[in-house]
């Protein structure tokens, strides 16, 4: 749920159905542009705590676990959104544990306009400089940055922009129990040399429109990572995942990315999504405790 929210961009969707979704000829981009569009609203003005957790991962008794001591992190996260129609965000996301990464911080400007690229950038606290990283959509480097270390990237976090596939309804399937549309998003045009996947695959849950599970496939065909969503809850009126679990299967590492809290509809000064908020401690935390007075 990073940068767009870092992290909240692919764990929020809302419980409403619009009207042309109800119909019988729905197709996979109503159901796409259906979720990009609540999850703005409900990224608006938003305050998250997260747990990142990643580890090698292996199977025992078929069960997909973690094979050593995972690495955790705890990070604080401020999104809103802006621009026309308010259809661009911006967030920033900060490290609050472990000590030694305290202060490492990312922030993003997402574009929902087909080929304007999004601006990521990453403060590392230990060097005192801010560093401008790829943002999963640009051709300043093939291979998409990861976030906090973790095995989602930018890439894998980036929303928007759906005029730059081929979105395909496939059909339906059952998972975890779930009935769900089985869509498929085919990089086209100028996007093709951006993606480091020729396909993805994702199966929305029909009566919760959250993405279960997502398949990404690189360009020989083979399968190279999965996200599978779960414990998914009505939080205001929204249904919400409170967690996203990214498996890399070439590496056989995985991240889990956890939903602590959210808090939303607040009043957020949009001078703090900016690279004061990395680089000024004292300006952080002081924007940061005017903000948690709004917390309930």
């Amino acid at each position: 749920m990073l940068i767009r929210s870092i992290f909240t961009s692919f764990l929020i969707f809302s419980l409403s159905l619009s009207p042309e979704l109800a119909a019988e000829n729905i197709s996979g981009l109503q159901i796409m542009q259906k979720m990009e569009d609540t999850q703005r609203a409900t990224n608006d003005a938003s305050f998250t705590r997260l747990k990142l957790s990643s580890c090698r991962f292996g199977i025992k008794n078929k069960r997909i676990g973690c094979a050593e001591k995972p690495r955790v992190k705890v990070l604080e996260s401020v999104s809103i959104n802006y621009g026309v129609d308010n259809k661009d965000t911006k967030n920033v996301s900060v490290t609050i544990k472990p000590a030694s990464e305290k202060g490492v911080g990312m922030l993003t400007y997402s574009y929902d306009k087909a080929g304007k690229d999004n601006q990521t950038w990453l403060y590392l606290s230990a060097l005192g400089r801010v560093k401008r990283i790829a943002g999963g959509n640009s051709d300043e480097d093939t291979e998409p940055a990861s976030l906090f270390g973790s095995e989602f990237t930018t890439e894998d976090t980036d929303t928007g922009k759906l005029s730059e596939y081929s979105v395909n309804l496939l059909g339906e399937a059952v998972i975890s129990g779930r009935d769900t549309w089985k869509i498929e998003a085919i990089p086209i045009g100028n996007r093709v040399k951006k993606s480091r996947y020729s396909r993805t695959l994702h199966f929305v849950d029909k009566e919760r429109y959250v993405a279960l599970r997502s398949e990404m496939y690189d360009r020989y065909g083979k399968e190279v990572k999965r996200s599978i969503a779960s414990r998914v809850e009505l939080i205001n009126n929204n249904w919400v995942s409170r967690s996203i679990t990214m498996m890399n299967l070439v590496s056989n590492r995985l991240s889990n990315m956890a939903l602590v809290e959210i808090y939303t509809d607040l009043k957020i000064d949009e001078e703090f999504l900016t690279q004061r908020t990395l680089t000024d401690t004292a300006y952080r935390e002081e924007k940061l405790s005017q903000l948690r007075t709004q917390l309930d």
